[in-house]
């Protein structure tokens, strides 16, 4: 995949500066042993956040831009800012899953800046749409579901689209987005009601 190779060629290449990092709040005692060694530049443990997190980040990105190609691109950029960011000292300071979600947020929002917020693909650019149960109909349906939706939440505020992405999409629990967004599982729940009334009104006919 290409992340995985951009990835690989960055560790292999970059120059680190070791560094103490601080405390990472809400990670087991084997996630912070973990995150430490990343601190210290140990390529093994490096690898081995990348495994854990390229999957969930990869997701997250594709339900924001729809688009698979550019979902790797923009996974990629993530986990080479990550290693730039520990190799000049500029780590996480609070949840490192937060962080990394921050990270790939803010490149999401990039490219939506960029492209004026437009995420419409050309039909003749469009790959084949694969029928399940020899139902074209109903995944052409589900497909234009979620370009309807993905449209929607573009109308929100970005924090009311990445509680809705990763409540909705990426099927989130309430203190595994509080730890991603890292506010209250209480502030999740209200942004999460405001988000949905807000999305109701985008969305109606």
């Amino acid at each position: 995949m290409v992340w995985a190779q951009l990835f690989t060629w960055a560790l292999s290449f970059a120059d680190f500066v070791v560094y103490k990092g601080e405390e990472t709040r809400g990670e087991s005692p084997e996630q912070q042993a973990l995150l430490e060694r990343a601190l210290q530049a140990d390529p093994q443990a490096l690898t081995e956040i990348y495994d854990q997190y390229v999957e969930r980040i990869h997701s997250y990105i594709y339900h924001r831009v729809g688009q698979m190609e550019l979902a790797e691109d923009l996974t990629a950029q993530v986990f080479i800012k990550m290693l730039e960011a520990i190799r000049s000292g500029r780590g996480w300071r609070t949840t490192f899953v937060g962080w990394l979600y921050r990270i790939a947020h803010n490149l999401v929002i990039d490219h939506y800046r960029r492209r004026g917020r437009a995420t419409f693909i050309d039909i003749d650019d469009a790959g084949p749409i694969r029928a399940t149960d020899g139902d074209p109909v109903g995944a052409t349906e589900s497909i234009l579901d979620r370009e309807h939706l993905r449209a929607a939440l573009d109308l929100l505020t970005e924090e009311q689209a990445q509680v809705i992405t990763l409540r909705f999409l990426e099927d989130r629990n309430i203190a595994e987005v509080a730890q991603i967004m890292e506010k209250t599982e209480g502030a999740i729940k209200a942004l999460q009601y405001r988000a949905v009334l807000a999305l109701r009104r985008v969305m109606q006919p």
